[in-house]
């Protein structure tokens, strides 16, 4: 990434291009070589530990078709090689658990056969797991920050959809009977498995309690986790808000209640490997996984409550990719830091329905990460206030309530208990995706992520830093589908090359909307590109009207550009051509446009 103007002069770096999902073995991965290999996310802004590192070997080299070639090489810098992974790409052992790993990875990036070396972070449960029937459930039909559930359900209860919970896997519950298809154990390490074997067809939550400093120290020494954890049962809890049973008499009613639920285990002990979590996306998205068996049962929705605080990787964004490609929509928890969504991940992957967590107040929840990526809220609930003790339960009226067990480790009973977390808000919306999908199937990912946002109703607190379109509303998205025709994949996520002080490039969108675009269209933008202050960028009106989104800045020295922009274009027909025009007006730094965009209305 590139800094300020120095003595006159910048510095340049070429961001490594994606890769396409490619299949082990002997199958060439096919991503592009690029000029100077890169290392996302870099090491040295990686807070928690990990223990391998993830390379992926240029198309036509040795390393990437031959096993052996591989591992030859990872020996040769002094590592050795854990498995390779679906996209063709090796995860390497470090042989320690380390947050620095940065003459390892400089290895891997002098050497010419490589195309992109990252670490294999380990994501974490976005939720509090320290924070207990229909009438505790304010999220679905509260009429000042509920998600109006009810009203759907006379058009769409999900049936014939199957979600893919990919988290800590699945604890038996009775209100969760009879709605799961076979899911799989995507944890490759035995020992935080707890199962003694690692990968299998066995989804079961193990559970994932810890002790203090159990998963290593920090980046500044301090033991992680800072005090002992109880089992979280966190898979579990996500899959009742999605797909509990209801009208049965018992519990918690599901959103989707007719969908069926795919657990995928990837959380475990100290958390989950990223390389573990994108094998899972391709899978349940109907991907091949070498050693793992066709699914028989794809997803047409993933659920990731996951994450950690990073860039999006090349091996998160490939994967996410393809999932999107085949037709799955991708739903993924903002995070609970209270920060920008632009520095965690997969939250700010491209094509994702990145979800904020709302109040029962109908603001932003106290923890909730924000930005300009968040593209909807929902309800996360408060099982505290802020001010509160952190892991104390003052509030639990004000939680999600949802399927739960009683173990503090492994399982005991089951039960209902309320958390709070993005981790909370993102299946309520990979609840409302299966609706959708589940009442025309035909509706693509671009599609339903669409209905989403242009159906929402305006947040009914506050919300300082940014939390997407506005309250997710479930009755009138569901309802949109009998009203308005969908927009149609209205985001183009083709990489454009833009040159370096050269003529301007578009990136195009095709709308079969009927009626003029509205007075506060959205155009969402994500270009890759050192010293942003070079770039101009503009909306182009299918009658070639430019609408000014961004004037170049000679004091703008940030790299990229990651931000909504609102225009009136209430006078343009909506139907047609829309484009996104960008010209780099000074020389010395490269990039390209990486996805854009648009919601007309």
């Amino acid at each position: 990434m590139e800094g300020p103007h120095v003595n006159g002069l910048r510095r340049t770096s070429v961001c490594a291009a994606a890769v396409s999902a490619a299949v082990f073995s002997i199958v060439t991965p096919a991503w592009a070589a690029p000029a100077q290999i890169q290392s996302q996310p870099d090491s040295s802004q990686v807070n928690r530990p990990f223990e391998r590192l993830i390379v992926g070997y240029k198309a036509g080299t040795a390393e990437a078709s031959s096993d052996a070639a591989a591992s030859d090489d990872v020996r040769g810098k002094g590592k050795s090689v854990h498995r390779r992974m679906s996209s063709g790409a090796v995860v390497v052992n470090l042989g320690e658990k380390t947050a620095n790993a940065d003459a390892a990875i400089q290895a891997f990036k002098n050497d010419p056969d490589v195309a992109f070396v990252e670490p294999d972070l380990l994501m974490q449960p976005f939720a509090d797991p320290n924070d207990t029937e229909y009438s505790r459930q304010w999220d679905l039909f509260e009429a000042t920050a509920g998600m109006n559930v009810p009203g759907a359900w006379a058009s769409s209860t999900g049936a014939g959809v199957t979600v893919a919970v990919i988290d800590t896997g699945y604890v038996a519950h009775s209100d969760l009977s009879g709605k799961v298809v076979a899911g799989y154990d995507f944890v490759s390490d035995s020992a935080r498995a707890r199962d003694n074997n690692g990968r299998d067809s066995n989804p079961a939550d193990e559970g994932d309690w810890v002790a203090r400093g159990e998963c290593g120290t920090d980046a500044n020494g301090n033991p992680v986790p800072a005090a002992d954890q109880a089992s979280s049962w966190h898979g579990t809890h996500v899959a009742g808000t999605i797909a509990a049973a209801t009208n049965n008499g018992k519990g918690v009613a599901g959103i989707a209640y007719d969908a069926k639920i795919q657990p995928l285990r990837v959380l475990a002990k100290c958390g989950g490997a990223t390389s573990d979590i994108a094998d899972a996306i391709t899978w349940a998205s109907g991907g091949t996984v070498s050693g793992v068996p066709a699914n028989a049962t794809p997803a047409k929705v993933i659920n990731m409550s996951l994450g950690g605080q990073s860039s999006c990787s090349t091996t998160y964004q490939n994967a996410i990719t393809g999932a999107i490609n085949r037709g799955t929509t991708v739903v993924v928890a903002a995070g609970n830091s209270n920060m920008n969504v632009a520095n965690f991940t997969p939250a700010n992957c491209t094509g994702v329905i990145t979800v904020a967590a709302t109040s029962r107040e109908g603001n932003k929840a106290f923890y909730s990460n924000y930005g300009t990526r968040i593209d909807v809220a929902a309800p996360g609930g408060e099982t505290r206030r802020g001010t509160d003790t952190p892991g104390t339960i003052t509030t639990p009226e004000n939680g999600i309530w949802s399927t739960l067990n009683t173990g503090a480790t492994v399982p005991s009973t089951e039960t209902y208990k309320p958390y709070q977390g993005t981790s909370m808000a993102a299946p309520h919306i990979a609840g409302l995706a299966a609706l959708l999908v589940a009442k025309k199937p035909s509706l693509t990912p671009a599609q339903v992520k669409d209905l989403i946002k242009t159906n929402v109703r305006p947040l009914p607190g506050t919300c300082s830093g940014g939390c997407g379109a506005g309250l997710a509303d479930a009755t009138k998205t569901v309802n949109a589908l009998d009203s308005t025709p969908p927009s149609g994949g209205l985001e183009n996520t083709t990489d454009v090359a833009i040159p370096d002080s050269g003529s301007a490039v578009t990136s195009s969108i095709t709308s079969s909307l009927t009626g003029n675009a509205s007075a506060t269209t959205k155009v969402g933008v994500d270009i890759v590109h050192t010293y942003r202050g070079d770039l101009v960028i503009d909306l182009i009106a299918p009658d070639g009207t430019a609408y000014r989104l961004k004037n170049s800045s000679t004091s703008d020295s940030a790299d990229n550009v990651v931000a909504t922009y609102t225009v009136n274009a209430s006078s343009e027909v909506a139907a047609g051509t829309w484009k996104l025009r960008v010209q780099d007006v000074y020389s010395g730094d490269t990039g390209y446009i990486n996805a854009w965009n648009l919601t007309l209305r």
